[in-house]
């Protein structure tokens, strides 16, 4: 029921649009600035009442107190937390739609920005799934669902205890896992068919791959680089890698389009 206090608040526009539009959560009610232009609130109250999720409107700094974050854009909603998945659900995903296993591992990745930039890649690119290890790892917290632009909410995302033992056991169900990583022992990116069954494990912003993880890899990768700075940061090389092994799947899922 709304009130309790593990509820939470999710804000900026596209978050909360696409929260009301995916069903990963309990919603209680929807928060919208008043005086907003009519027109600016359509989509948001369309989807708000498909979803049978009450509207009020609050002042700017009602939002603001509600959010935690000045940042709201006039839209804020009262939710119930995450509901996280199993891997094995998003193996059964892969097996319905008939596509090979294509998941995207978070070893020990910190930073909001950094975490939902890369869950918003990762949603348009058709990943199956993503796991991160629950241990001194981070939420999928608000400010997470807004960079994220609400990529969140429609994603399978699962907390593992141990992240190694999991990337084992998705090995033995025949998935590759390939992490990036600058090693002696990477290959570049282009030297490997990345169109098989494959697990990308993106490392810490600053030390990267933890030592178990890295040798738990079937291969390191590299994407390679010719200017001055030495490194891309995490969650533009998992980008970066996400769109190599979804390109190398011919962009399944999406029709190529007649050139213009």
């Amino acid at each position: 029921m709304s009130g309790q206090t593990d509820n939470e608040y999710l804000f900026r526009r596209n978050a909360v649009l696409e929260a009301l539009r995916g069903s990963r959560r309990q919603l209680f009610r929807l928060w919208l600035q008043e005086g907003a232009p009519a027109k600016q609130n359509q989509a948001l109250e369309k989807a708000a009442a498909a979803r049978r999720v009450p509207v009020q409107l609050a002042s700017k700094q009602k939002l603001g107190q509600l959010a935690g974050d000045s940042s709201h854009q006039g839209a804020v909603l009262e939710a119930g937390p995450y509901v996280y998945s199993q891997v094995e659900e998003m193996l059964a995903l892969a097996s319905g739609r008939g596509e090979k296993p294509f998941l995207l591992l978070f070893d020990l990745l910190h930073g909001p920005q950094n975490i939902g930039s890369l869950l918003r890649t990762a949603e348009i690119c058709g990943v199956h799934g993503v796991i991160m290890q629950d241990r001194r790892a981070p939420e999928i917290t608000p400010h997470v669902v807004s960079y994220a632009a609400g990529a969140s909410e429609h994603l399978l995302i699962a907390q593992v205890t141990n992240l190694v033992e999991t990337m084992r056991r998705l090995q033995q169900q025949d998935v590759w896992v390939v992490g990036l990583d600058l090693d002696e022992q990477t290959q570049r990116l282009g030297q490997i068919d990345l169109n098989m069954p494959l697990a990308i494990v993106v490392g810490n912003e600053g030390s990267g791959l933890r030592r178990l993880v890295r040798e738990s890899c079937d291969f390191l990768l590299e994407l390679p680089m010719r200017g001055h700075v030495a490194s891309l940061n995490a969650a533009a090389a998992g980008a970066v890698a996400l769109y190599a092994a979804w390109q190398a799947r011919d962009f399944e899922g999406v029709p190529l389009r007649a050139p213009r």
